[in-house]
């Protein structure tokens, strides 16, 4: 909580009335200009520090008034405007009226505006003229201006551009480089101290600007002074404003007419947008632009208006009467303080309103926008009979805030309230000076009001300190009030008290005075440790911290105080520490708990604690949830197990500390308040989890409590948050925490006195967890309870339970238990239940141990002691949303049970919604019971039963919902009532026709009812209506319903009493099989119309009694279609007499199928091969005997299998042959019956599964029988299978005849050469019978691939030595056995075409005459080219012979078959070797 003081200025009623105000950006100075008052025509401008005391030297005082003064962006150098034109300068040194010459101006200033890095100064006038002005390093004027104009007409605004980045950082180095030490510390940032502004490269305002003149025209001025007009409005200009970034400049009229217009680089503009903002018109507007994009405008209303035009969005913010404001309040003014997110408004009734930022909602934790994030503080009242607020500006480093109201101005400094908590004295500043103190264990309370603005108080239970920073006044208790015991000058900012002693700072060291403030001792500090600056006291212990980061602790229990341990410098063991923020140590001072800051000035989220004795430092870290490393005394927990021992502890994570405290008797128990830090990835991670598996928010402040030892380091004892009416923590003393109370929260508490001033109450207690009920407990309790806490907490059961054994209250006992809640220790919660006498939460815990999760077992012992709270959060946190939802029914709150149910629990959704309903009708609220019943969906018999009193209502109900099942209830009830018309009606509306029937008839109108039966064919109907005319001895009436509503049996019963026959057998066939069954004994013992006891019979499945009677009777007709539906589940003699009598009467096919189906498969095969009938796969698959059948051997199925294969291959049905072959085990028959079927691709495919030697050769002389020689594919597998077949003399043959083919049909002896190799290494590993004929074979290969080689060879040594290849030809020739490998056609082709080509025609023709000679039958035009034939025979001069010439002839008219097998050839046979 803050409050703000309100210092007024030093300055005398003669200087006349306050006009304008101006804060220093960084330093804090304040600058007033005041006009005079008496007849005397004047002003003077004067120059103020902080708490409003004048400057000696700061007075400039001319006859004539001020109208501008500016500060400086960086120095300390003030620009004053005067209405004569002069402009002078103030800084730390005098007075300068030189640096701009008289005579510059010869009018009123109107413009005197800085550039933001202060290099420049543009000054302006009333008569329109601007001048541009160079400033030095030092904030001096040099020379003569930069450039001048002259407009002609009064100059109202003017706004400066930012540069393009990198502008300014050229001129600041300019300046840096010139020897501007202020330039050189924004270059270094570490010298840049708080409140200084650090250069930002690229958001520093440059040298062009924009300025504004009376008509609305705006113009874009250069450095140099030149003008370039880039827009013009409809009116005067209120506000110029320009948005960095976007480049856009924003114009606000004097009609509040706002327009944005993007600028160009060199100065043009274009409209982008023009709106009209709300607003009085006529009255002076007060305009804020905030660089955030916010517009904030105050127009004499009772509230302000923002425009956020980043969003496109705008909303109005007002007054609060309920806080202290008045009906009808105007605002004035506005002004808005960026570092602190706060807007400030002056209203016409002497208030300052503020609104505070805020964009983190503390319930939710989500994020907020418009409205809802600015928060109305309470209303500064300021002093004095104000009668209205003119003008107030936030300015310097310090944020203050200055008003200029009903001619004075005072300055408004925000100070955090005091606050202080100890010997069960509390002390609460409510007002600059005035403070309110609770005495807690007297139950007094008093207010305390001072001469002083308090920045400081310390309370004791005898003395109550106070001070300001410069005076300390000392109280003490006298009687019902206080009294001044002692004051004195101090310029001390902290202080302690112990006793008869005031502990105060200064450098270097520590003071103790008396209460009246003699000095009495003095604790020194060294230079290296410090200046102190933080004192704590706990018990006789006092903790000091100096600026230096050192940590002293002193023994205050003599008479005077001693060093209790040496100065400990955090700095050697804690990187980046900036300072101490807080120190305070327990009550046996031998442990000190640090709050620290790190160098970029944020609070860190460590808490460090000082073991004076063991001289060790730890930490516990709120960011991560861990204590410090393994080396600590603390152990060290991982997450995970930390998480699982207190679920709570994901709670703490992502915050850090701000307030810390020991208890004041109790030296190892600490607490510390803790708030949320920036999300990390992590945490935000964390957080979305958090926030979809449960719908609560996260607090944004918890108060954790911890035991802390040397033995066991830091346990976890108790967290819980900080409660929304809460402000901050104050103290721990056992049994309770202390809080102060946030405005508008002090209610009191308690009933005040009779007579007694009613004061409010400004501190709150919460008992500890583990006194919850033992607030009044004595001394030996309280201890006995905290041994219990701690025991329990480091697991140690049995000294647990020896602290309290002697204990008999059962107070104490429930409060144990409820402690369990909080640790999950459902072992000590039954002693606890058991010394309780609680039987009945010892017995829901019992029954609670079913659950598996263990929150789910702690909620219900919660439930048991009324932590209904703790409960929910157990129940949410295991995710049993079924028991949450019983949990919120039994504690009565409905309508989150019912949100519970529809959002996780929509198993028991209409359960809760019927429980609910009925609980609503328990309170009499039947509206809201009766929907409730509707959403159970058990309105049908729940509404009528509640609404049976009611009958009008219930009738009115029936007919709004137009539900079938309640107008049939309706209706029941009427004709209960005996109003049948009526009960005809809704009956009909129902549609519930028996009931229409039933009526109908009980009224006598029975044409009426089978009207009703014959048109709704309603089978209740019918058969109500059908025994109506059975007993009016109707029979055929009767049987027409019966048989309507299906009771053929009732139908039956009346055919066979009144002898109709014919209905009787219809009748039997839509009725049941044992309707049929007796309908054909009716037949049967009649002895007429056998037929129709055969087909009953039949239909009803009796097929043997069916059959037997068609034999007796002879109706063959009839047996052939009871044999047609005869199945492998018939009888098998009934299956065996059918087929017989289908064999007699031709019927072989049914025959066969019926004596499969008796199991009979020989003879079904034998009268298959008799009658010569197809086999087909269905039947052959029934005649298959599976593998596991135990009715017939393997043997006789493998017997079967093959007899039905043979049967198949008899008939030509190869395939299925092959099949039973197989499946029979026999390959080799499968093999053969698959090579008859002459599917080649079956057949490759199974001798590749089959994998036998005979299959394989099997495969390939059925391959070999095929057209190899154009499929490359099935030559592949007859070499593959004669591989895998080891028929290596098969295989060897094969490549034989390759080359054979090749020879033949190619003439590629290259081929055939490779072929012959490949036979001869095969037959040569081949193993024969007679070893005689294998060498016999392997002679005959050699000669061959001797024959064949040395025709290669010729063939190759012709390119090379045509005549030696000739000569071997010739040789050749004379071979005996040529012509059985080598054609002594292509010989003899060699040598006449070689002589031929040579011209040598004789021999040619020599040779031919030869070959024709010994080839006589072969056809000469085979070997020989026609053409070279016809040049020998016409080149010898010899006619062509007749049969050369019919050849040729022949050979011309044929269809060149030749030719196309080559072709194909050669392309479908690639040769053996490849």
């Amino acid at each position: 909580m803050a409050v703000y003081f309100d210092h007024r200025i030093d300055a005398s009623d003669t200087m006349g009335s306050p006009s304008e105000i101006a804060w220093h950006r960084i330093h804090p100075l304040l600058a007033v200009a005041f006009v005079s008052t008496s007849s005397t025509p004047g002003g003077c401008v004067d120059v103020y520090l902080e708490q409003g005391e004048h400057i000696p030297n700061a007075h400039i005082e001319r006859p004539f008034q001020p109208m501008l003064i500016s500060w400086h962006p960086s120095k300390r150098v003030l620009a004053i405007g005067w209405e004569t034109g002069v402009v002078i300068f103030w800084s730390e040194q005098g007075v300068d009226e030189q640096q701009i010459a008289a005579g510059t101006h010869r009018a009123q200033i109107t413009i005197l505006e800085w550039s933001s890095n202060g290099t420049r100064l543009v000054s302006a006038d009333k008569a329109g003229v601007l001048i541009v002005w160079r400033v030095d390093q030092h904030g001096r004027v040099q020379g003569s201006p930069l450039g001048k104009q002259d407009y002609g007409k009064q100059l109202t605004h003017c706004i400066f551009k930012p540069p393009a980045p990198g502008e300014d950082l050229v001129q600041l180095a300019k300046a840096a480089v010139s020897g501007d030490e202020n330039a050189l510390d924004m270059f270094n940032w570490r010298k840049v101290g708080k409140g200084d502004a650090p250069f930002k490269a690229g958001l520093q305002q440059g040298i062009t600007c924009f300025v504004s003149v009376t008509d609305g025209t705006v113009y874009h001025v250069s450095e140099k002074g030149k003008s370039l007009q880039v827009l013009h409005t409809d009116g005067p200009i209120r506000k110029l404003m320009y948005m960095e970034g976007k480049e856009i400049l924003m114009v606000v009229t004097e009609a509040l007419f706002l327009s944005q217009h993007s600028v160009g680089v060199d100065g043009t503009s274009q409209e982008l947008m023009k709106v009209k903002l709300s607003g009085k018109t006529g009255q002076k507007a007060d305009i804020i632009w905030v660089e955030s994009g916010l517009l904030i405008t105050a127009t004499g209303e009772i509230g302000i208006r923002l425009w956020d035009l980043d969003k496109d969005e705008n909303y109005a913010l007002t007054l609060d009467e309920q806080l202290g404001f008045s009906t009808g309040e105007i605002i004035n003014c506005i002004s808005y303080c960026e570092s602190k997110g706060i807007i400030a408004a002056g209203t016409s009734k002497g208030q300052v309103a503020l609104w505070r930022k805020t964009l983190v909602n503390s319930l939710s934790g989500c994020k907020i926008d418009g409205k809802d994030q600015w928060k109305l503080q309470a209303p500064i009242d300021l002093e004095g009979n104000i009668i209205q607020i003119k003008v107030m500006k936030w300015g310097s480093s310090k944020n203050l805030l200055s008003v200029i109201s009903a001619g004075i101005v005072l300055i408004l400094n925000e100070q955090v309230m005091s606050a202080h908590f100890n010997q069960q004295v509390a002390a609460m500043q409510v007002a600059p000076n005035q403070l309110n103190l609770t005495f807690f264990s007297s139950g007094n309370q008093q207010m305390l009001r001072t001469d002083m603005h308090v920045k400081g108080v310390y309370v004791t239970k005898e003395t109550i300190v106070v001070w300001n920073g410069k005076h300390t006044t000392v109280f003490e208790p006298f009687g019902p009030s206080l009294r001044n015991a002692g004051s004195f000058p101090c310029d001390s900012c902290v202080l302690a008290v112990h006793e008869e002693s005031i502990y105060t700072v200064e450098p270097n060291r520590v003071q103790v005075r008396t209460l009246q403030g003699t000095v009495k001792q003095l604790l020194v500090f060294s230079e290296m440790e410090g200046n102190p600056c933080h004192l704590h006291i706990c018990g006789n212990f006092l903790v000091v911290g100096t600026d230096t980061s050192h940590v002293k602790v002193f023994d205050l229990s003599r008479r005077e105080a001693k060093p209790h341990c040496n100065a400990k410098n955090l700095a050697e063991h804690v990187p980046n520490l900036g300072r101490i923020a807080s120190v305070k140590c327990n009550s046996n001072g031998n442990n000190v708990s640090i709050l620290i800051n790190r160098l970029n000035g944020t609070p860190d989220s460590r808490v460090f604690f000082y073991d004076v004795e063991m001289d060790t430092l730890n930490y516990f870290d709120f960011e991560t949830g861990r204590p410090s490393s393994e080396s600590c005394s603390m152990p060290r927990v991982e997450e995970s197990e930390m998480e699982k021992a207190h679920p709570e502890m994901s709670e703490l994570l992502g915050r850090y500390p701000v307030n810390h405290f020991w208890d004041q008797n109790e030296a190892k128990l600490f607490v510390c308040e803790a708030v949320s830090a920036v999300s990390t990835p992590k945490q935000s991670k964390r957080s979305a989890n958090t926030e979809t598996n449960y719908p609560e928010y996260k607090v944004n402040a918890v108060v954790v409590s911890f035991f802390i030892t040397q033995e066991h380091g830091l346990l976890l004892q108790e967290s819980f948050p900080k409660a929304v009416s809460h402000e901050a923590l104050m103290g721990l003393e056992v049994p309770y925490y202390y809080f102060s109370k946030k405005s508008g929260e002090t209610r009191n508490d308690s009933e005040p006195m009779p007579g007694a001033p009613s004061i409010l109450q400004m501190v709150a207690k919460r008992p500890l967890r583990d006194f919850v009920g033992l607030e009044d407990c004595d001394k030996t309790t309280r201890d006995a309870m905290l041994n219990f806490s701690f025991y329990l907490t480091i697991g140690d059961m049995d000294e647990a339970f020896k602290s309290i054994k002697l204990i008999k209250s059962e107070a104490v006992w429930e409060n144990m238990a409820k402690m369990c809640v909080k640790t999950r220790r459902l072992d000590v919660a039954k002693v606890c239940l058991g010394n309780m006498g609680h039987a009945r939460g010892a017995r829901a815990l019992r029954e609670a141990e079913k659950e598996p999760e263990l929150d789910a077992r702690v909620a219900m012992l919660a439930v048991q002691l009324g932590m209904l709270e703790d409960a929910e959060r157990l129940y949410r946190s295991c995710k049993r949303f079924d028991l949450l939802t019983k949990f919120y029914q039994a504690s009565g709150q409905w309508q989150k049970a019912i949100e519970n149910a529809e959002g996780f629990d929509r198993v028991h959704l209409r359960t809760t919604y019927y429980n609910y309903a009925k609980h609503l009708e328990a309170l009499g609220d039947h509206h809201l019971a009766l929907s409730h019943y509707e959403k159970s969906d058990t309105h049908r018999f729940e509404v009528p039963r509640m609404l049976l009193e009611d009958l009008q209502t219930l009738e009115i109900y029936v007919n709004k919902t137009k539900d079938k099942s309640l107008w049939k209830w309706w209706a029941q009830y009427l004709e209960s009532q005996a109003d049948m018309d009526s009960a005809l009606k809704y009956y009909e509306k129902a549609q519930d026709y028996l009931s229409l029937v039933r009526v109908h008839c009980y009224l006598g109108n029975i044409q009426k009812a089978s009207e009703i039966a014959n048109e709704t064919g309603n089978h209740a109907a019918s058969y109500h209506l059908a025994r109506q005319y059975e007993a009016r001895d109707d029979v055929r009436q009767a049987i027409h319903f019966y048989t309507r509503a299906q009771a053929y049996n009732n139908a039956i019963r009346l055919c066979k009493d009144s002898g109709f026959d014919d209905h009787l057998m219809n009748l039997s066939l839509l009725s049941s099989p044992e309707d049929m069954m007796e309908a054909a004994r009716y037949y049967e013992e009649k002895g007429l119309q056998m037929d129709r006891a055969v087909m009953l019979y039949h239909k009803s499945g009796h097929f043997s009694k069916a059959i037997e009677l068609a034999f007796a009777t002879q109706q063959f007709n009839a047996l052939q279609l009871i044999a047609e539906e005869l199945d492998e589940n018939s009888d098998p003699a009934l299956l065996s007499r059918c087929s017989d009598f289908l064999i007699e009467h031709k019927q072989f096919e049914k025959a066969v199928e019926l004596l499969v189906s008796a199991k009979k498969y020989y003879e079904a095969l034998h009268l298959c091969l008799e009658q010569n009938l197809t086999i087909t796969e269905e039947m052959a698959e029934k005649m298959t005997v599976s593998k596991d059948s135990k009715e017939l051997s393997e043997d006789f199925r493998r017997e079967l299998l093959e007899r039905i294969a043979d049967c198949c291959m008899r008939q030509g049905n190869y395939h299925l042959a092959t099949k039973k072959y197989t499946q029979a085990g026999n390959k080799i028959k499968a093999m053969r019956a698959l090579l008859k079927s002459g599917d080649t691709e079956k057949i490759i495919f199974f001798t590749g599964v089959s994998r036998q030697k005979e299959i394989y050769i099997m495969a390939a002389n059925y391959l070999q029988s095929l057209d190899w020689r154009k499929d490359p594919e099935i030559m592949k597998n007859i070499i593959s299978f004669y591989t895998k077949g080891r028929a290596l003399d098969l295989l060897a043959g094969f490549y034989d005849a390759c080359a054979q083919v090749e020879i033949d049909e190619y003439q590629n002896y290259e081929k055939a050469l490779g072929a012959l190799t490949e036979a001869y290494k095969c037959l040569s590993k081949a193993k024969m019978k007679s070893q005689s004929e294998l060498e016999e074979r392997l002679g005959q290969l050699q000669n061959k691939l001797t024959m064949v080689k040395k025709f290669v060879q010729i063939r190759r040594l012709y390119e090379e030595d045509p005549k030696e290849a000739l000569k071997q030809c010739e040789n050749l020739l004379m071979e005996p056995e040529l012509d059985q490998t080598v054609r002594t056609g292509d010989v003899y082709a060699l040598l006449i075409e070689h002589h031929a080509q040579q011209g040598s025609f004789e021999v040619a023709y020599k040779y031919m005459e030869e070959m024709t000679k010994k080839l006589p039958s072969v056809n000469v035009t085979y070997y020989i080219n026609q053409q070279i034939i016809d040049a020998v025979y016409k080149a010898v001069g010899v006619p062509i012979k007749a049969n050369i010439v019919m050849e040729k002839v022949r050979h011309n008219s044929a269809e060149d078959g030749d030719e196309v097998e080559e072709d194909v050839a050669e392309d479908s046979y690639n040769g053996p070797e490849d």
